[in-house]
């Protein structure tokens, strides 16, 4: 009698991946956020209070007007906030068990993937300074009707006009302004960027995230369940939005997230600690706007 397969297969040797988490994402944020270096954890923002004095068309030898750029006795200071988490593993599971796969490394980077989660998450939603809480009152648009139309779209551009860089919304909230312009006939097209595919809306991409909330609609008006759509300017240079991170800390590959030993307990766990510093900033407030009530 020949050998069975399911014994044959004790000696051959199976194929493994790496370990697998779905819940990660692009985090296209993250990677199309410009990023400034800060110095002992804080950027102060210094804007200018009222507009220069100048003038045109006027006679020769007339007076010209005096004026100075008059700043912000009060500027604001924004600190960096940690996202961390603790990684223990067993040196003895490290020894026997890191082919092919180390066990150590494969533990840290899922730990890390989940920080960087945990990261856009905070840009976003964050109390203190994530974009939904602190863009301006005048930057916030609802929706005329409860989904997405290329209206409200327009509508969004008209108060970030100055070179929007990119809308953000939840996979969703796309789908659902593709539905309308698809009722309404309209052809959306599409830029790639990194080999993907973004769809656009007047040649500005719309970058998915499952990180805008979903919620529950505030008003009748409103029914099902609402997000919110963002639109901003970027960069330093432009007065735009900008994320934030410590300079010379951990792997400046990484923007300030660093690993650090913790030691080894007497039953031969080793700890170590994952941390990242990070916060973001709005220049000007004209740079971030928000569509709200977006019915998905």
């Amino acid at each position: 009698m020949p050998l069975q397969p399911a014994a044959a297969r004790n000696l051959a040797s199976t194929t493994k991946t790496a370990p697998i988490w779905e819940g990660i994402t692009p985090r296209w944020l993250l990677l199309l956020l410009p990023w400034e270096q800060v110095e002992a954890g804080k950027y102060r923002i210094n804007r200018v209070e009222d507009p220069a004095k100048v003038t045109a068309e006027h006679k020769l030898a007339s007076a010209l007007p005096e004026t100075f750029s008059d700043l912000d006795d009060d500027p604001e200071m924004i600190e960096l906030t940690a996202v961390e988490t603790t990684v223990h593993s067993y040196a003895r599971v490290n020894d026997l068990y890191s082919s092919p796969f180390n066990q150590l490394q494969e533990q840290l980077r899922l730990a890390i993937q989940g920080i960087k989660e945990r990261k856009e998450n905070t840009l976003i939603n964050s109390p203190n300074f994530g974009l939904l809480k602190v863009a301006s009152p005048k930057m916030r648009v609802p929706t005329a009707s409860g989904p997405p139309t290329p209206d409200d779209m327009d509508n969004l551009l008209s108060l970030v006009w100055k070179m929007p860089a990119f809308f953000v919304a939840h996979p969703r909230a796309i789908a659902a302004f593709g539905h309308q312009c698809n009722a309404k006939g309209i052809s959306v097209e599409t830029v790639e960027m990194f080999g993907v595919p973004f769809m656009t809306w007047r040649g500005v991409p719309i970058l998915p995230s499952d990180k805008l909330p979903i919620g529950a609609g505030k008003t009748k008006a409103r029914k099902g369940e609402t997000t919110s759509i963002l639109l901003m300017r970027v960069g330093e240079q432009h007065q735009g939005v900008v994320g934030l991170h410590q300079a010379g800390v951990g792997d400046e590959n990484f923007q300030s997230l660093v690993v650090r030993y913790m030691g080894m307990d007497q039953q031969g766990v080793s700890s170590y600690l994952v941390t990242c510093y990070f916060s973001a900033a709005v220049l000007a407030s004209d740079a971030l706007g928000v569509l709200e009530g977006v019915t998905v």
